[in-house]
């Protein structure tokens, strides 16, 4: 594996810092081989930390760009699709360390301290990163704290402090999908131009009529049925059109954002929109692998430690299983209840604009 880059002939453990590298798993406190393979998994999620930063960093750059150039799209993509695949392989690897028996881990869990995974630096950067806002923690923690009392030791702790203040004041990722949504073309009306308020406003209209329309006929359905309680279906039906309404219309307001999303998510075939809705997959898919790896998480936790407390202090696996339901993308989920059939949805106007022919 010679000759890489500019710097002679390196060999394989050269390229690959291994002597280095092997330095690193505290031989050198005569570890058991339970703790050895404790301390490699737990470095080897941190190694992929670092390229999901890289990745999730990359894909931020792209869509932070106005605008952003039609065929930097599909890289923005494959960012994601390389993430979902890290965190698919990290669920995969809790597995590995569920070979370590309870009585295995007890041998050396003192030896832990109060070390916990909530002082993971990196999780916590690359959280914010894609844009977990601070009230949507649980018990609305600031997930600076720890770091800042541990920067009070100086040093590299310091510098982490630095780092996670600077990330959290850079634009997240899902704040720079969100501008580029909301620039959507809808109906073939360009973001900021003339009567594209009015253009908007009327498709969002539109969606919530026909919205309307399937919940009345979805009653009068149970009712020709012989539904014994039909006021309770009417119930649910006008509850989910004002959830509808106030999703697509927030505090009396049409949210270009959301009607962007729904366009994409309802018009899905036209060619225009062909890369921004693999997109919008992308990052629900991506959202899907954290949220298994996070359950898959609290389910190595519970058969190793059972209902422990957990060294750093928390509430051990019940603090990872309601981990497991953060969520990060919210409106791309939310939009998926308030879609319409094809055949409900509004009659598409200007189809040219996106490359479509109704009459081919």
């Amino acid at each position: 594996m010679g000759g890489y880059g500019g710097s002679g002939n390196w060999t394989y453990g050269d390229y690959l810092m291994l002597h280095d590298l092997l330095k690193l798993q505290g031989d050198e406190r005569g570890v058991s081989s339970d703790e050895m393979h404790f301390i490699i998994v737990h470095q080897t999620f941190e190694l992929w930390f670092k390229q999901i930063i890289r990745e999730l960093t990359e894909a931020r750059d792209i869509l932070g760009q106005i605008p952003v150039p039609e065929d930097d799209v599909p890289r923005a993509v494959d960012h994601l699709a390389r993430t979902t695949e890290i965190f698919r392989l990290m669920a995969n690897q809790w597995t590995v360390l569920e070979t370590l028996t309870p009585q295995g881990f007890l041998a050396f869990r003192d030896g832990l301290g109060t070390a916990s995974g909530f002082e993971s630096f990196q999780m916590r950067e690359f959280e914010a990163l894609l844009g977990l806002e601070a009230d949507d923690r649980l018990f609305g923690v600031d997930p600076l704290e720890t770091f800042r009392k541990l920067a009070e030791r100086g040093g590299e702790d310091k510098d982490v402090l630095e780092r996670l203040e600077a990330r959290v004041q850079e634009d997240s990722l899902y704040g720079s999908l969100k501008r580029w949504i909301e620039r959507t073309p809808i109906m073939g009306s360009s973001y900021g131009s003339a009567g594209d308020e009015e253009t908007v406003e009327g498709y969002v209209r539109e969606h919530l009529k026909a919205h309307r329309r399937i919940g009345d006929q979805a009653v009068e359905k149970m009712a020709s049925l012989g539904n014994r309680d039909p006021g309770s279906v009417r119930e649910r039906m006008d509850s989910a059109h004002e959830s509808a309404t106030a999703f697509l219309i927030p505090d009396g307001n049409v949210s270009r954002v959301r009607a962007g999303l729904l366009f994409i998510e309802s018009y899905r075939e036209l060619p225009l929109l062909t890369w921004p809705r693999r997109l919008i997959d992308a990052f629900v898919e991506l959202e899907e692998a954290m949220a298994k790896w996070r359950h898959d998480h609290a389910r190595m936790v519970e058969r190793i430690i059972g209902k422990r407390t957990g060294t750093g202090g928390t509430s051990g696996v019940d603090y990872l299983d309601a981990t497991a339901r953060y969520r990060i993308f919210k409106d791309l989920w939310e939009v998926r209840t308030i879609l319409v059939k094809p055949q409900d949805r509004p009659e598409l106007r200007n189809s040219e604009f996106y490359g479509y022919q109704v009459d081919s």
